[in-house]
């Protein structure tokens, strides 16, 4: 009983001793690394807006989070009483082989081709991407779905990043009828996409093509180019803008038909006049020639 209270009295003298510099290194640590979270962040975009690539980028941020960390870690352990060459060899020689494997090694690493908030397709798969781990990525479909979708799965499928991208290309198809004036239903077309101030001009200017004959119906193809953000907005009132304005100038949308002709043949078959045939054999002749005509 008394050991143990010997103990608690020594805890207390060490507390009264060395509390205030343990509360004052606790502070150091949590400001330190909130004041290193905050200062990455800017560093990443000051990288990002000289053009360096997205690898480069990745490689000096996280050098530049290993010295600050080992900076604060190095006043973290000073405010203990921690002897201050001892903690300078043991973060420059630790620090110094971390940058080195990232350096060496941090190429070699697969590398996910997408950021959070990115619109991706992976596979069948379409939405925004919500949160990325090293096992998973965090998928929200755009129907409500949340997907987690293994990493090992996306570096194995194909991945369309739509934000890669500053503009996509839309298609406006339209099938009418043969009766119509096709380079009328051109002009139609194209006028209704260039009115459309979301339009671009730039990589291309709007286009309508003919792409085909198709049953019962001709098909026109509108082309043009539009921002990113406005692609399925654009696209769906597109069409529906030119469905009306064909209605309105009086050119009717086909859809694919077949038309189906019958002929009725009523002359009766003909049985070879020959009289070197035996009559056995025309008569054989006249069955047959009935039954292939019905």
């Amino acid at each position: 009983m008394d050991a143990q209270l010997a103990e608690f009295k020594e805890l207390g003298e060490a507390i009264l001793l060395h509390g205030q510099d343990f509360l004052y290194a606790l502070l150091i640590l949590v400001v330190g690394l909130i004041v290193i979270k905050n200062l990455i962040k800017p560093l990443r975009v000051m990288l990002e807006k000289f053009g360096l690539r997205k690898q480069m980028v990745s490689t000096v941020s996280n050098i530049f989070y290993i010295i600050l960390l080992f900076t604060v870690i190095s006043a973290t352990l000073q405010q203990v009483g921690m002897n201050i060459l001892v903690i300078r060899r043991l973060l420059i020689g630790i620090g110094l082989a971390a940058i080195g494997v990232i350096s060496i090694f941090r190429p070699l690493l697969p590398t996910l081709p997408f950021k959070v908030g990115n619109t991706v397709k992976i596979g069948n798969l379409l939405g925004k991407i919500e949160a990325t781990t090293i096992l998973n990525t965090q998928m929200r479909t755009f129907d409500g779905k949340t997907v987690f979708i293994p990493n090992s799965k996306i570096l194995n499928d194909y991945v369309i990043n739509y934000h890669f991208t500053d503009t996509r290309r839309i298609k406006v198809d339209i099938t009418i009828r043969y009766i119509h004036d096709i380079p009328r239903a051109k002009q139609i077309l194209e006028a209704v996409i260039i009115e459309d101030p979301r339009a671009l001009n730039k990589p291309a200017r709007p286009v309508v093509y003919v792409l085909g004959l198709i049953e019962g119906c001709i098909k026109l193809g509108g082309r043009c180019w539009v921002n990113n953000l406005n692609f399925w907005q654009t696209k769906c009132e597109l069409l529906e803008k030119a469905i009306l304005r064909f209605e309105k100038e009086g050119i009717t949308i086909a859809f694919p038909q077949q038309d189906v002709h019958l002929y009725h043949d009523t002359s009766s078959p003909t049985v070879p006049e020959d009289d070197n045939w035996p009559a056995a054999e025309r008569l054989d002749q006249h069955d047959e020639n009935k039954d292939a005509t019905g």
